[in-house]
Parts: structure tokens; sequence; C-alpha cells
């Protein structure tokens, strides 16, 4: 264990964070105090009385730091922000922290839209829920869609006079087309309002429509578009009301309990507005330490809420929290009304606590060995992988890279990062090749390396990543590259330059573009093809190259091919693409006579003439 007896000194007797870290910088543990001076020295005192956790974890600390906050209040809002960012590897960690979802009415727009969220924004939208069940938002929103032709698109119309053509909803009559620039604002707003109404529980007008439809439907002999209407009317009834349950009380609860397995935690939400269970979700929590279950439910409570959209009055929970004055007051203040906080032990509260116990235990047992199972496959993948390439130690994070490209044109380059066997999408990344306008993906992918870790060797150093961290400094144990041995030896070069110890591999595919193994220390390492190490690099290459590609055609579609030829009449998507691939850049094909011109694929005389038209004018 490092000696830290100088730095301990100098704590302050204040409160705040502190971020205790290993021995490649990262940062493993986030921890709040009411005094850092008390707090932080108490693991380095004799370890005698350390949980399993914490004495693991002391044995890796290497360095540590603190930010001074001005309250306990601030230190909690401060440590939850952190550990959700850095998701440290000894803190309790939230594995899926979704939220419920909202119904947007995009009113700020000219042309509003209707939507589903998952966070509420100040962007001058009007929300409505939280509607746990998700599957009523998507039923709702359709029915708003299906009643009233009002658009779904994400075009700009705000400014006046633009146009554009309009898309298949239009012509199957399920938008009535304001991209086209001439729908009556008005008109379109009273569907709107109508909406609006609906969801502010104003108005039930669109049930009374669709029961007259029904109705008509049914006199017509047309039963089947009578029944579509009825179970349409069945939907929107249950948006707000799925279930109910006996209480006196109309206070809005988050009743939260908990069940737990060999390595993880189910926790059970039950969402009551008004009397009713409005919903229920349950989350998944790591207890690889087998912590106290007060802390557990403390850690499952600050990650939930934190920028959490909605905040009941009252949460009634399984077990006690050691923090419950603190944390009932952040809430409060998020809220901008008091929250209670309450662990009740009879009555009609305890058995609503009960109910989610149950339910808690009923998605651990359906859901918990493929859990475990998971994990450990994940586990046993990466020891497969540490033995067939002779690692000293267990690979825990690995990053991926792959080029894309179409004949040169818009390269980019893609990192994907996998953590215990299983993909950290917060820490992929994206690049656009700057110093290649001709194929070279040697050359690309060498761009990619230097400016990643260019950029985590700069974080590392300036340590003032606390704020800006973003993914670079967390160096990864293997570099996974798209090539065979030319191109690792590429790489390896220029990581020996730059000074980066860290194996690199490169996976390469056969004839069918498939994973077929290896390269590592120029020899191809092969596997069972049955075997959880290949089925592991299988799917990190497809992830990279999935990743690579997406951002390729994103680019496509939005400005990648915007450039000088954009306009020219006659000059189209493909025409364009043919002209760049053909030329490589704009300076060529500016240049080019009308000859040159006509030989590029899909180009024809009069083509070429206004391509030279075009840029004579701009000469001009």
């Amino acid at each position: 264990m490092a000696d830290f007896s100088e730095q301990l000194k100098q704590l302050p007797d204040l409160p705040g964070v502190y971020l205790m870290k290993d021995k490649s910088g990262e940062i493993i543990y986030v921890g709040k105090a009411i005094s850092l001076k008390k707090r932080v020295r108490q693991y380095f005192q004799a370890s005698g009385n350390h949980s399993p956790k914490v004495a693991s974890m002391v044995m890796n600390i290497k360095d540590f730091e603190y930010i001074i906050v001005n309250n306990e209040v601030e230190a909690l809002v401060l440590e939850a922000n952190l550990i959700k960012r850095n998701k440290p590897k000894y803190n309790i960690l939230l594995r899926d922290d979704k939220q419920y979802p909202y119904i947007k009415v995009t009113v700020q727009e000219r042309y509003p839209r209707v939507l589903k969220t998952r966070q509420i924004e100040k962007d001058g939208a009007k929300y409505f829920g939280p509607y746990p069940s998700a599957t009523a938002v998507n039923e709702a929103i359709d029915i708003f869609q299906r009643t009233f032709p009002i658009r779904n698109c994400r075009l700009n119309l705000d400014k006046e006079g633009q146009r554009f053509k309009p898309c298949l909803n239009y012509h199957i009559g399920r938008c009535l087309g304001p991209c086209r620039g001439n729908v009556d604002e008005a008109l379109y707003n009273e569907m709107i309002d109508k909406v609006l109404d609906f969801l502010n529980l104003k108005d039930d007008s669109i049930v009374k429509m669709l029961e007259e439809k029904m109705q008509r439907a049914s006199q017509e002999l047309n039963f089947e578009a009578a029944a579509s209407f009825r179970d349409q009317i069945q939907a929107l009834t249950t948006l707000h009301v799925k279930q109910r349950v006996d209480t006196a009380s109309n206070v809005e609860q988050d009743v939260i309990a908990m069940a737990r397995g060999v390595e993880e935690v189910v926790v059970q939400v039950y969402f009551i507005r008004d009397g009713k269970i409005v919903g229920r979700e349950h989350y998944i929590m790591e207890d690889s330490y087998i912590e106290d279950r007060s802390e557990i439910m403390e850690a499952f409570v600050k990650q939930f809420y934190m920028g959490a959209s909605y905040i009941p009055k009252e949460l009634l929970l399984e077990v006690a929290l050691e923090d419950n004055d603190s944390i009932q007051k952040w809430l409060s203040g998020m809220r901008g009304s008091k929250v209670s906080i309450q662990v009740p032990s009879k009555g009609e509260k305890s058995q609503l606590i009960r109910m989610a116990k149950e339910n808690a235990l009923e998605m651990l047992n359906k859901y918990g060995d493929k859990f475990l199972r998971k994990h450990r496959e994940n586990l046993k993948a990466l020891e497969e992988l540490q033995i067939n390439l002779g690692l000293e130690d267990r690979p825990e994070r690995l990053e991926a890279f792959d080029i894309s490209n179409i004949s040169g044109i818009g390269s980019v380059g893609s990192m994907v990062v996998f953590e215990k066997g299983e993909p950290k999408k917060s820490d992929y990344r994206r690049f656009r090749i700057r110093s290649f306008s001709t194929p070279d993906d040697y050359g690309s992918m060498a761009e990619v390396l230097e400016r990643r870790f260019l950029r985590g060797l700069a974080d590392k150093e300036g340590e003032e990543s606390i704020k800006n961290k973003n993914g670079f400094s967390l160096l990864p144990d293997i570099i996974m590259i798209d090539g065979g041995k030319g191109q690792v030896n590429r790489v390896q070069s220029l990581l020996d330059q730059m000074g980066v110890d860290i194996p690199v591999c490169g996976m390469v595919k056969d004839q069918f573009h498939k994973t077929r193994g290896l390269i590592y220390n120029n020899e191809e390492i092969s596997f069972d093809k049955d075997s959880l190490a290949f089925k592991l690099v299988y799917r990190i290459q497809e992830e990279a190259h999935r990743f690579a590609i997406s951002y390729h055609r994103s680019l496509r579609t939005k400005d990648m091919f915007r450039s000088e030829l954009d306009g020219i009449p006659g000059i189209g998507e493909k025409r364009k693409v043919e002209l760049l691939k053909h030329f490589q850049s704009i300076s060529k094909i500016k240049e080019a006579t009308l000859e040159e011109l006509c030989e590029v694929k899909g180009m024809n005389v009069r083509a070429a003439e206004s391509v030279l038209a075009h840029f004579r004018k701009k000469e001009e």
C-alpha cells in the first residue's frame, strides 16, 4: 500500500468529495464526506475492520484527490454526478438507468409534433407524464397521428417560404404536408390543441370521436374497423390508468424494494399517482462485494433520481438510508417542495413494500441466473483471451478500431470499448479522417490511433480532467484493429514512438469477410469457433464495423457530400459521388475539361456542360 502520510496531513476538515485512483490514474471509487480529513484517513488506518470491498480497494489506491464544497447536500450531488460519469469499479452501480417516458408536444415549433421522450429539457415544449408504461405512450402517440394528420418528421419548418418534397405519410393521408409550405397554420394548430386538451384532461373529444367512428363502423357491419376503434379507445383510457389499488392516500409515491442474487440485485419500483399504480419498472445493480442493504438502497436512490425529470412527494423504501436527511433535502430541492422518505413497518404502506418485494423476487428468479451466467461467460472469455495471447493479467478494457470509406472518399474511424466483456457505449468515439483524401487504410488507422492516444496521454497529464473527462484518459488493456500484420506493425511502431506500451492485435477475416482470428506478435492466433474467446472477438469486430459504417452513413445523409457541387442543375447525389470518386477533389473537378467530365460514370454532355458553366459563373 502506498504511503499517503503527507497528503493525509493536508486534508481539510471540510465537506467534500474524494476520488481514489489506481496505478493507471483511473478513478476506482468516489465518496463524499462531512469532514474530508476524518473520512479519508479512515481508509488508511488499521485494516482489520475493513469490509472485503474496502480492503481490496485500499490495496489498489495509488493516489487520491478531493474537491471541497459548501455543504453535505452539494457533496451528495457532486458525488452522484461523478459516479454516473466515471462508473468507478468499487462504487455500487446501477446497470440500467432508464427513466420512464413523457409525451412531448413541441409547441415552440411551427407545425408542432407529438413525441415520446425520457428527458425534460428547457426548450419551450410541453411535457406530459410520467407514464411508466412505454407501450401506453407509444399507442397513444400512434392514435394521435392516425386521428390527426400531424407531422412526425424532423424538418425545420420555422422559416417562412421553405418548401420540401413531402414524404410517404403525406401521400397516404397520414400528414397534411406542412413541408410543402401551403398548409393553414391555424387549422394545424387546432389539431394540436385537441391533443393538448386531452393530455391536460380537459377534453375527451378524441375518445368521443373514436366512439362515433366505432358506432358507425358497427352499423355498416364493418366489425373489423369497429374492433380497431374499440382497441384505440381502450389504449387511451389505459394511458393514465394502468392499475388500481385500494388506498386512502392520493399522495404521489414511488415504492422501492429489492431482492438479492449471487452477484446482482433486482430493484423493483412501483409508481403510484393519485392512488393508482400507473406502472412499474425493475432495475439491475451489481453486488460483487455483498454490500449492506442500506448501502445498496442509498446508491440506487442517488443514481436513479440524479437528473430525473420527475420526483414524487413520497418515497417508500424497504430499508432506511444512512444519509436519509441529506438525501431528503437534495430531493426536495430538485422537486421544489418537500419530499418525504419513509420506511413503513405496518399498515397499508408496508403492504405496498411487500408487493414490490415479492415482484423483485419474481424478477430475480426469472432473470437472475441469466445475468449471472452472462457475467461468468464474459470473465471466462477474457481468461481464454489472456491464455491465447500469453498476457500476464486478464484484460478488463478492450478498445477496437475500424475504418470506413467509399473508395477513400469521406473516410471515418470508429473506436468501440468493451469492459468486462460488455460494450461500454458511453466511451465509444468517432473520428473524421483529416490527413488523407485518397484511399489509405494504413494511414487512416494510424491517424485515429495517434489522435486517440495523444488525447489520452494529455488528459492523464493535465489532471483537470475531473470536470472535462472525455473517456480518452482511460487506457485499454488490449488494442484491437481491423487488419492484418502490416496494419498491426504500422500501429505498433506508432505506439512505440509515443511511449504507449499496450498489446496490439489485428482482427483478420476469412474469404466471407467474417472473423477468422487474431494477429499478435506477427503470428495468427486461431480459436475454436465454439469458444467464448472467439465469440467475444467476433462481437467486438462486428460492433466496431457497425459503428464505423453507421457513422459514415449518417455523415453521408447529413453533410459529407455537401460541397460546391450542390445546386448544379443535372448533378444529383449519384453523379456527385461519382465525380468525387473519379477526381478525388473539388479543385480537380474545376480544372477538368468537358471531355474529362464526360468520362465519369453516369455523366453526359449536358451534365458536364452544367458543371463547367457553374464554375465559370463562380469565377466571374
